[in-house]
């Protein structure tokens, strides 16, 4: 038996998501999650790997861009 993990879907580069929450990099639109958790965990994921870019989440239910939290306000807590 074989468990895959279900890969994040991409997106149409045309195309405005309408549920879950999207990987904003440099003010494009790339990877879509089902949850905020996932995302900002891919989001800061991505962000320590390459400190230059600007990286937000895109709520596409309320239509809102979330920043991603610096990682020295998560120590902080």
């Amino acid at each position: 038996m074989s468990t895959k993990a279900k890969k994040p879907a991409n997106l149409l580069a045309n195309a405005m998501p309408t549920d879950g929450y999207v990987l904003s990099v440099d003010g494009k639109l790339k990877t879509r999650y089902e949850t905020a958790k996932e995302a900002m965990t891919a989001a800061a994921k991505l962000k320590e790997t390459y400190p230059v870019i600007q990286v937000t989440v895109y709520d596409a239910a309320e239509r809102k861009y979330s920043p991603l939290e610096p990682l020295d306000a998560k120590l902080a807590d």
